[in-house]
């Protein structure tokens, strides 16, 4: 789930439908919270909903906003097509690039930019995210898969959520790590005392992550990433809780660097792998943009282990 809010129910929303209790607690239209939920852009206690789905008092209500008040406008956004098929696109998002609209964001985002190019897209609509399957921060940049079917969306979204969808990143770290490869496993939520952003918390929901150490400097480390599971913010908030924040994350990191510092979080999405319906295997990667070239550039030769080919 991407950037969103929380809610705790009070005593007088016990027992009600959860759409009704979020459009109390959200200040929302009973039109946004079915988009919303439908979407699978509601948690309750870190668990999937319907429509029909009834709350407790002091159940927590996880929620991303989805504007609804009108029809998606398509127009220009920049993106590079990877892969395009009849049922099935993978993007490459530049970063810096939004998502998809919500509060605050109601143009220029990558759902815009594919209905624009993609008439199926705009057809799918709210309801099945423009054929978005997953997300990036605004931030990061790199792969994306697109369902340009109902039934496609539906599928990958399965295959999503049973972790089969292979998501590989690339990112530059502060400091050394100790072990050449390693997992951090700890559950992620809410900061409680900052609710805008994530944290590692005792009541988080799971989450994974494995890593492989590529390459080192003076002040960080190159890491081949992968996700097991995919929380918000789950790659920046889980290395920030072993002392190594993403180079680039002014909300996360520890500290900034002298040097590779690309003005943004230093994080690229750079490899998916999947299997579609009839069992076919895929594989698409994302060549590092310029900028994260333009960074390693910087820090010249590693101090130990190589490059990959990038």
């Amino acid at each position: 789930m991407s950037d969103g809010a929380t809610a705790v129910v009070p005593v007088d929303l016990d027992g009600v439908r959860i759409d009704r209790a979020l459009a109390v607690l959200g200040g929302l239209t009973r039109a946004q919270t079915r988009a919303m939920i439908e979407s699978k852009d509601v948690l309750l206690n870190g668990a999937e909903v319907r429509r029909s789905t009834l709350v407790a008092s002091g159940d927590v209500i996880e929620y991303t906003i989805l504007e609804v008040g009108g029809d998606l406008i398509p127009e220009p956004v920049a993106f590079t097509v990877v892969a395009d098929s009849d049922d099935i696109l993978v993007i490459d998002k530049p970063a810096g690039v939004v998502v998809h609209p919500g509060a605050g964001n109601q143009t220029g985002t990558l759902a815009h930019g594919l209905a624009h190019q993609y008439a199926d897209l705009a057809r799918l609509g709210i309801e099945h995210r423009w054929g978005l399957v997953h997300r990036l921060d605004r931030e990061t940049s790199g792969l994306l898969l697109v369902a340009r079917t109902v039934e496609m969306h539906e599928y990958l979204q399965e295959e999503l959520r049973n972790r089969t969808i292979s998501r590989t990143y690339l990112a530059l770290v502060l400091g050394h790590l100790d072990a050449a490869t390693g997992t951090i496993e700890a559950p992620i939520g809410r900061d409680p005392l900052r609710p805008t952003r994530m944290a590692v918390v005792r009541d988080g929901r799971p989450s994974r992550t494995h890593y492989r150490r590529l390459a080192e400097w003076s002040d960080c480390t190159l890491v081949e990433i992968h996700l097991e599971t995919g929380r918000t913010h789950q790659i920046r908030v889980h290395f920030s809780s072993i002392g190594h924040g993403v180079v680039g994350d002014r909300i996360y990191a520890e500290r900034e660097v002298a040097g590779g510092d690309p003005g943004r979080v230093w994080l690229h999405s750079i490899r998916l792998r999947f299997t579609l319906p009839g069992g076919e295997e895929r594989e698409a990667i994302a060549a590092l943009p310029d900028d994260l070239r333009a960074s390693l550039r910087e820090l010249g030769e590693p101090s130990s282990g190589e490059l990959p080919a990038l």
